[in-house]
C-alpha cells in the first residue's frame, strides 16, 4: 500500500528517515513551513528557509525516491513579532507562486493573541488571492477554543470549508470540524497530540470521509513512519482497506490536489534515482560514499 504523509517537517530529519519512509511505502510528502524552535530575527532567515523548502529539500527527497511538496506561511508563534511579520508577508507571494507549493500554511493560533489573529486573517485573504487551499494549525493549549475560533474566522472570510485542512485535531474537536465540512487532519505524535490506537478508534467511529492522518515529525521526539504504522494498525484492527486508503492517501490527495500542484502521476512514474545528480553544485552524498544509481526499467527484458 502507498501512503502520503501530508504534514512532516523533513528539513529536521535525516536521510535515514527518507530511506525508511520510502521502504514503508511513503510515496509523497508535504512539508508545511513552520517554527524552527528558535525565533528568527530577520526576514532573510525566512527567505532562505522558504527557498530551501521549494528547492534543496525537494531535490533531497527525490534522491531517496520520495516526492516532496510544501506549504508556505507565517507560523502563529512568529506572528507575534509584528515588525518581522510585516516583512515576511511581503515576501510570501513570491514563494506561493512557486512550483510544488500546495497551500498557504501552517497558519492559525498558538497563544490566541491579537497579532496571531491579525496575521491569520491577512493570510486567509492572501490564500483567496492566489487561489490555494489553507492548512490551519490549531493550538496545543485551549485546543477546542482555538479550533472553533479558527473556523469562525475562516467563515467570516468566506473561504469554503472544502479548501481548508484543520490539523492537530483530537476527540474533542473532530466532530465539529467534520460537521462544518472541513478536512479534519490528525497528527500522530508520540505521547502528546494523538496516538495511533486512538486514531483507529476515531476512524471506526466517524468513518473515513474527510479524515487525514499525518505525522508532523520534526526536530522533537516524533516518528516519520507514523502514517504507515497507523495504516497498518488500522488493517490489523479490522478497519476496511478502502478506509485506510482514504485516510492515509486519497483524502490528502483530494484536499491538496485542489492546488493544481499535487498530482498522483508525479510519483507513480518517477524518474530513476541517480545520486550523482547535483543541486546548485552539491549532492546528497559526502566524500567516499557510493551513489545509488537506478537504471530505467526496460520492459523488453525478462529476467
Amino acid at each position: 500500500m502507498k501512503f502520503i504523509d501530508p504534514h512532516i517537517h523533513v528539513t529536521s530529519r535525516t536521510t535515514d528517515d527518507y530511506e525508511a519512509m520510502a521502504k514503508a511505502g511513503v510515496a509523497a510528502i508535504i512539508e508545511p513551513a513552520f517554527w524552527l524552535g528558535q525565533p528568527r530575527t530577520n526576514v532573510g532567515s525566512f527567505q532562505d528557509y522558504f527557498s530551501s523548502l521549494v528547492g534543496f529539500e525537494k531535490f533531497r527527497a527525490a534522491q531517496f525516491g520520495i516526492r516532496h511538496y510544501c506549504t508556505i506561511g507565517l507560523n502563529s508563534k512568529e506572528a507575534n513579532n509584528e515588525a518581522l511579520a510585516e516583512q515576511v508577508m511581503e515576501i510570501m507571494p513570491l514563494f506561493l507562486a512557486k512550483e510544488n507549493v500546495v497551500a498557504v500554511g501552517e497558519i492559525g493560533f498558538d497563544d490566541m493573541t491579537a497579532l496571531e489573529e491579525k496575521y491569520l486573517r491577512l493570510q486567509l485573504e492572501m490564500a483567496k488571492e492566489v487561489d490555494l487551499p489553507v492548512l490551519i494549525h490549531t493550538p496545543h493549549r485551549n485546543k477546542k477554543q482555538g479550533t472553533y475560533r479558527s473556523m469562525d474566522i475562516i467563515e467570516e472570510h468566506e473561504i469554503p470549508p472544502h479548501l481548508v485542512v484543520i490539523d492537530h485535531n483530537n476527540e474533542e474537536t473532530c466532530e465539529e470540524v467534520l460537521r462544518r465540512g472541513y478536512w479534519a487532519a490528525f497528527t500522530i505524535y508520540p505521547k502528546t497530540k494523538m496516538g495511533n490506537e486512538r486514531m483507529v478508534e476515531i476512524v471506526k467511529k466517524y468513518g473515513p470521509e474527510r479524515i487525514i492522518v499525518d505525522s508532523s515529525a520534526d526536530w522533537g521526539v516524533s516518528d516519520p513512519l507514523a502514517v504507515p504504522k497507523t495504516g497498518n494498525l488500522m488493517l490489523e484492527r479490522g478497519v476496511p482497506e478502502e478506509h485506510v486508503e482514504l485516510t492515509c492517501y486519497k483524502n490528502a490527495l483530494a484536499a491538496y490536489g485542489q492546488s493544481g500542484q499535487f498530482e498522483e502521476s508525479d510519483w507513480l512514474n518517477p524518474e530513476p534515482i541517480d545520486q550523482r545528480t547535483l543541486f546548485e553544485g552539491n549532492s546528497v552524498l559526502r566524500g567516499g560514499q557510493t551513489p545509488r544509481v537506478d537504471k530505467p526499467e526496460d520492459d523488453r527484458i525478462i529476467q
